[in-house]
């Protein structure tokens, strides 16, 4: 024990480093340099000890050499300058990650980035973000995560770019950075999913609530119409089967299609679509075939095109046809039948723009795959179901 102005002060001593790691080799080294002791063996280094005294900052009483003080703070402000230096480039470099960690996650396509623009949402979806969440929880429940690296709402946002625009398996693959394995299996899971869920969007509406809206439009000639028919064909690509391609050609079309019979009420809703048929059977044959007849009652007026024969269909349930007359063996129509002409094509008008804000889902307008038009009638059913939710185009 040493005295310093009379104060006793305790000395310790200490081991010097041992051990295998760089490091602690290092340290050991500079502490045998410091003591000029760097020919000691390991065993000498195991029972040696340093004392408290030999440490620079150990006793008041033992002077630092000048130039030792002044090389140690010569490299004090040196690490100083050094420790600022890096932390202004840690500073920068972490602003730069931030950065480049935003514009990554804005070029990475998912619901995240495209829902923060709503033109862009209803561009790719042709729904708003309210609607978009809505369907969200609506089917929630009935649907699976396919890949785990993309959100429900992502799942989603694929399903309705699929049908919005129409992209291809590869196009939607690239722009989520998935396999196209991963977006055929989205689709033929949620699809089927999705029908099955919004297929209460597209509803027979009893005769009371069809009066209760009916437009002022169809008030004055038209006061009975149930609804309004229509065929429409979606383009498929050419079945290997000899029967399959026959069965779907159309002699209208000029293509191997499927046909779907659509019932618009006069507010211009979609209330019924039949299943998929081949291209090949007429609208008469589709219309006794597909179920609508059954949803008619007596005195309901339905609105059609020349091409339905279904007079005495329809007569059996008590139901009547409304169409354009037909001017075969006619010099000219009568003025009545030309003020007829022109009030059907008033009215049958708002089923054609139903059907173009339906075949606003772009998939319709494409020539579908022979390996999903299995999944086709609960595409047609969800886009039908989306288009009722979409703004009326009938003006009451």
């Amino acid at each position: 024990m040493g005295t310093v102005s009379g104060i006793a002060i305790q000395k310790k001593f200490y081991r010097i480093p041992t051990g295998s790691r760089p490091f602690q080799s290092n340290r050991r080294r500079l502490w045998l340099q410091a003591i000029k002791r760097v020919d000691w063996n390991e065993d000498i280094i195991k029972n040696a000890r340093v004392c408290s005294a030999h440490f620079i900052s150990a006793e008041e009483d033992i002077p630092v050499p000048k130039i030792d003080y002044d090389d140690l703070n010569l490299r004090y402000c040196q690490l100083q300058e050094d420790y600022v230096n890096l932390q202004q480039e840690f500073d920068t470099l972490r602003a730069e990650n931030v950065k480049l960690k935003g514009e990554l996650q804005k070029s990475t396509f998912s619901y995240t980035t495209v829902k923060c623009n709503i033109s862009q949402l209803i561009f790719l979806t042709g729904l708003t973000s309210v609607v978009f969440e809505w369907l969200i929880t609506k089917i929630m429940g009935s649907v699976e995560r396919i890949h785990n690296k993309l959100t429900v709402e992502d799942h989603l946002l694929i399903i309705l770019m699929k049908l919005r625009l129409g992209l291809s398996n590869t196009d939607l693959a690239y722009r989520f950075q998935v396999s196209k394995t991963t977006i055929s299996n989205i689709l033929r899971s949620w699809v089927p999913a999705m029908a099955f869920i919004l297929k209460s969007l597209i509803k027979w509406p009893s005769k009371g609530a069809v009066l209760k809206n009916m437009p002022k439009i169809f008030k004055r000639n038209f006061k009975r119409c149930r609804c309004i028919i229509d065929c429409t064909e979606i383009f498929i690509a050419r079945p290997s089967s000899l029967t399959a391609r026959a069965q779907t050609w159309s002699n209208y079309k000029h293509n191997n299609t499927i046909k779907y019979l659509i019932a618009i009420t006069p507010a211009g809703a979609i209330s019924f679509l039949s299943p998929g048929w081949g291209g090949r059977v007429s609208d008469k044959q589709i219309t006794n075939e597909s179920g609508f007849l059954k949803l008619l009652e007596p005195r309901d007026e339905v609105l059609a095109d020349r091409g339905f024969l279904i007079r005495d269909e329809l007569a059996a349930y008590g139901a009547t046809l409304r169409i354009p007359h037909f001017t075969k063996g006619k010099k000219q129509l009568s003025a009545q039948e030309v003020d007829t002409a022109r009030q059907l094509s008033r009215v049958r008008i708002h089923v054609e723009r139903v059907i173009g804000r339906w075949k606003n889902f772009k998939i319709m307008q494409t020539v579908i795959p022979v390996s999903q038009v299995n999944i086709l009638d609960d595409v047609v059913i969800v886009c039908g179901a989306l288009t009722n939710l979409c703004k009326c185009v009938v003006p009451k």
